[in-house]
């Protein structure tokens, strides 16, 4: 049951580990059409009761009248906990989306406008073949990847889409000045720039005087200096600056560059940026002239760019003159409105309604990890193991700490559940009970059963390597069949200089990093868990490449530039501060073997997904790829993950 590691898993940072959410959040699916008026009319708010709507049936009726939703090792989970959960996580963005649904729906049946099944087919059909992917791939693709099954994909995304398009049709005319920008744009010239963002203007000083007294340190001063951290891994290296693209300052003054050139100092909004220019791209407008299907495929994607902002300004318009009162969320409403969870207009959202469309977008991930709570919580109880208040809070300080949101050489949780809400979504209740609690549960499990983790000299020694030691600094070229791979190595190997490598991995290399920035990629270090890509990458001397090294399902030729510097550190300076790494990763190794056990030692029935798991026999779970530890979320997940830092 794959999805039920999302519960535990974690992200990395260097040696050290970050706890992540158990619950990944998936994206809002916008809004779902209503085939008729399926509510009844409401008193409204201020009224003497309230008539209540019946729910709108998910998606499998039959699935939708099951009282349990599932059994843990003899113990059931009710569909009124599941939906509990379900609106615990994600009520106030199904809310929203369903405001939004019934007034787009009042909206069109006011101004007439209908969209059939006809035209939100041919709107899938479109986009697939805009991917150059089969229909049916691409909703197995949506479905795998995002959760989104095809009803849900049709009425909840691609209807609103049309219905939006069909409403502001006046405002989606492009006009010849922004098909012009498009085009030059795509097919105007580009620069090839080396950028460095600083926050402050002082730092960009320091960094602009050094850039000008030595251009080639450029990337140097990018590795050392840019809060940019993507660039910054790559010597300041960036996509290649185009114009209209982005901020018009930055686009100005790279333009204004000669080759080899520095800028000065950019304001860049409540940034200072400087670029280094490294060629110019010549303009492509002469061979792809703007006529026929150049034109219509601009037109296309202008209008595409124009419909968020064209829809926001319609939803706007929609809810000033809409009545709405949320009572979700708002004690008082709550108190005064029971079962109700809005009144839009003369509408009324129960919560009833509210809770099966949340298990109708969000159910089997919000059930697969109550399945997995459940789990550990019974392991918890049967081994005697209690999570106390101040487990918790020592969770909190180290999650803070190992972020590095400290204020006063102490964790700032403040700012740090602030940093939680903004990058996962997650309130503070919601981040305790489902980040903190089941990681607290899940290490202590794991202590009491192993009594403590140990860190070898030579797991501190290889830590210390892989931290202050030397890095390779490669060009590669990713490819994903050994044929292809082939042909490229013979290809480098018959002119192995650096300038050709870069031009070969643009053209081939399938990783869209290494592609866009002519193969490169973050430096390799010692020790980093790519064991086999390390060891040929140390191999080599600068200016040679490497053999054929397959990675999974990837082929990878290396050239090596040189290597970076150890950094001026005495191993006992930062030995404990490599301990405490190396320890939270060990106990994150086995915590993760931990829970591949209690997976392989449940019995559970899902009904929503028909999923049936019986027990395994003990550990055997647990041996498989337990060394790997947790693996990021998928929507976590970078693409192109080979070289990622």
């Amino acid at each position: 049951m794959a999805a039920l590691r999302r519960f535990f898993e974690v992200r990395w940072r260097g040696i050290g580990i970050v706890a992540a959410g158990l619950a990944v959040i998936a994206a809002a699916l916008v809004i779902r059409y209503l085939q008729g008026d399926t509510s009844a009319q409401a008193q409204g708010p201020g009224k003497e009761g309230v008539q209540q709507t019946s729910a709108n049936a998910p998606a499998g009726a039959a699935k939708a009248a099951l009282k349990d939703v599932a059994v843990v090792n003899g113990q059931a989970i009710t569909r009124e906990q599941l939906a509990f959960e379900c609106v615990r996580r994600f009520g106030t963005e199904v809310l929203d989306s369903l405001i939004h649904k019934y007034l787009i729906v009042d909206y069109c049946k006011r101004q007439g406008i209908e969209v059939t099944e006809q035209e939100v087919q041919a709107e899938i059909e479109r986009l697939a073949a805009r991917f150059k992917i089969p229909v049916d791939q691409w909703l197995k693709m949506l479905h795998e990847e995002r959760g989104i099954n095809p009803q849900q994909y049709a009425d909840d995304i691609i209807w609103p889409t049309l219905a939006l398009r069909k409403a502001a049709k006046g405002a989606m005319e492009v006009t010849p000045e922004e098909l012009q920008a498009a085009y030059e744009t795509q097919f105007g010239p580009a620069v090839e720039a080396r950028i460095i963002v600083c926050d402050a203007e002082e730092d960009a000083q320091v960094v602009l005087r050094a850039a000008l007294e030595n251009p080639d340190d450029f990337g140097k001063l990018a590795r050392r200096y840019s809060k940019d951290p993507g660039s910054a891994a790559l010597d300041g290296r960036t996509m290649p600056i185009r114009k209209h693209l982005g901020d018009p300052e930055i686009e100005k003054a790279a333009f204004g560059l000669k080759q080899g050139e520095v800028s000065p100092i950019i304001k860049a909004g409540d940034q200072f940026v400087v670029l280094k220019c490294e060629s110019h791209v010549k303009s492509r407008m002469e061979e792809v002239p703007l006529n026929g299907q150049v034109m219509q495929r601009l037109a296309q994607q202008v209008r595409e760019k124009k419909e968020p902002h064209v829809a926001g300004k319609i939803f706007d318009e929609l809810d000033k003159k809409a009545k709405i009162v949320r009572v979700l969320g708002s004690q008082e409403n709550e108190a005064r409105y029971p079962g109700v969870a809005a009144f839009v207009n003369a509408r009324t959202v129960t919560l009833k309604e509210l809770g099966e469309e949340c298990i109708r977008r969000h159910g089997g991930e919000v059930l697969d990890a109550t399945i997995a709570r459940m789990i550990l919580e019974q392991h918890c109880q049967k081994h005697s193991v209690k999570v106390t208040q101040r487990d918790m809070n020592d969770e909190v300080n180290r999650a803070a700490e190992a972020m590095g949101v400290v204020k006063n050489n102490q964790p700032d949780i403040k700012r740090w559940l602030e940093f939680v809400q903004e990058e996962q979504g997650l309130s503070a209740d919601r981040y305790l009970d489902d980040v903190v609690w089941p990681t607290v549960a899940l290490k202590k499990f794991v202590l009491t059963s192993l009594g403590d983790v140990p860190v070898s000299d030579e797991d501190l020694q290889k830590g210390f390597e892989a931290t202050h030691g030397p890095k390779a600094e490669c060009l590669a070229i990713v490819l994903n069949n050994a044929r292809t791979a082939q042909e490229v190595w013979e290809k480098v190997r018959a002119k192995p200089n650096e300038v050709y490598f870069g031009q070969l991995a643009k053209q081939y290399s399938v990783e869209a990093q290494s592609s866009t920035l002519m193969g490169e990629v973050p430096p390799i270090q010692k020790h980093g868990g790519r064991p086999l890509l390390e060891r040929e990458a140390f191999a080599l001397k600068p200016g040679e490449i490497s053999g054929i090294i397959q990675v999974d399902d990837k082929f990878i030729i290396l050239y090596l530039r040189g290597f970076t510097k150890p950094a001026n550190v005495r191993f006992e300076e930062v030995r404990d501060e490599i301990y405490k790494d190396l320890y939270e990763k060990k106990l994150r190794v086995e915590m993760a073997k931990a829970y591949d056990d209690m997976m392989s030692q449940a019995r559970y029935d899902n009904f929503l997904s028909n999923e049936h798991h019986a027990p395994k026999a003990q550990g055997s779970a647990a041996r498989q790829g337990g060394e790997k530890g947790f693996v990021p979320p998928a929507t976590a997940r970078k693409p192109g993950g080979t070289f990622q830092k």
